[in-house]
């Protein structure tokens, strides 16, 4: 057991140094800003942004080149003395909110962020309502069998 883990410990340790090296690799020198406090802001706000190639990694994470360009943007808007939140809502205003990786909900988000409540809450009552309606008697009352079909299982019963 220890010889295969001797064995395995260079493409382990290979395996980890290449992950970490491809999310180094994300933000390129040649975007990094001299101001440091630009850029934290730049991070910051990158990190909020979708890659819209990638769809599920923020744009400070991506390799894709769509995601250089915004990156590149919210940098060259943060140097023209834009605050971020009108940084976000340029890029908003160019590519929809699907750009955010948080969605706010206003507007008509507000029916996304509520259908899966309200449809839980929906089932709930007709659950509750299924099994009131199925513990009642029928309207007819409870009729038992007539005589010929007493007698009929009587005779079935005796066989």
């Amino acid at each position: 057991m220890m010889d295969f883990m001797t064995r395995c410990r260079p493409y382990v340790l290979g395996g980890v140094l290449a992950l970490v090296a491809t999310v180094a690799l994300a933000v390129q020198p040649d975007e990094v800003l001299d101001d440091p406090a630009l850029e934290a802001r730049a991070r910051d706000i990158s990190a909020g942004l979708r890659c819209l190639v990638c769809q599920n990694e923020s744009i400070d994470e991506s390799n894709a080149s769509l995601a250089k360009d915004l990156r590149l943007l919210v940098r060259d808007r943060l140097l023209a003395g834009d605050t971020d939140a009108e940084v976000v809502a340029f890029i908003v205003d160019r590519y929809g909110e699907f750009v955010l990786l948080k969605p706010t909900t206003g507007g008509w988000n507000w029916l996304l962020w509520a259908s899966g409540p309200g449809l839980f809450v929906l089932a709930l009552g007709m659950g509750v309502a299924y099994i009131r309606r199925r513990g009642q008697v029928p309207a007819g009352g409870e009729a038992g069998l007539s005589e010929d079909e007493q007698k009929r299982l009587d005779e079935l019963l005796k066989d």
